[in-house]
């Protein structure tokens, strides 16, 4: 009875252990028009349950041309829930200045029962976010 119920309590870790590696990756989210306008995103969650987050945008006869902001912290999963944090004292500093609490987005993918044709491409979709643009932008899996 121990073996079986040691045996279920590994297989149960295990698979909750391979749901939080699909949410580990790159991310990206850009806009352009040619010539004129460039904004690019990009957001990376390891492992460890840290992310890493990268705002460019380029634009012409802007004032500067180009902005690059930085953002980093841990974040949290629940279910297909993302929640980030940043801590005050450790994930902010002259570089990193974009604060994520209280920032909540939504992991989208392709059901693996869904047996149709139909391409679903994995995303984040930010549903909460303090930071005004990042409400309802959707980061594409790389």
């Amino acid at each position: 009875m121990k073996l079986l119920l040691t045996t279920l309590i590994l297989i149960f870790n295990l698979t909750l252990f391979a749901q939080s590696n699909a949410f580990i990756g790159d991310y990206n989210c850009s806009f352009s028009k040619e010539g004129d306008h460039l904004i690019e995103y990009k957001l990376t969650l390891r492992q460890d349950g840290t992310f890493v987050f990268h705002s460019y945008s380029k634009i012409k006869n802007g004032f500067p041309p180009e902005v690059n902001k930085y953002g980093k912290g841990k974040w949290t999963a629940k279910d297909i829930v993302i929640t980030f944090s940043s801590n005050k004292q450790e994930d902010f500093d002259a570089k990193y200045t974009l604060d994520f609490n209280n920032s909540k987005a939504r992991f989208i993918t392709k059901n693996p029962r869904d047996k149709t044709d139909r391409i679903i491409k994995t995303k984040l979709t930010f549903v909460e976010s303090e930071i005004p643009w990042m409400q309802r932008l959707d980061f594409f899996k790389i």
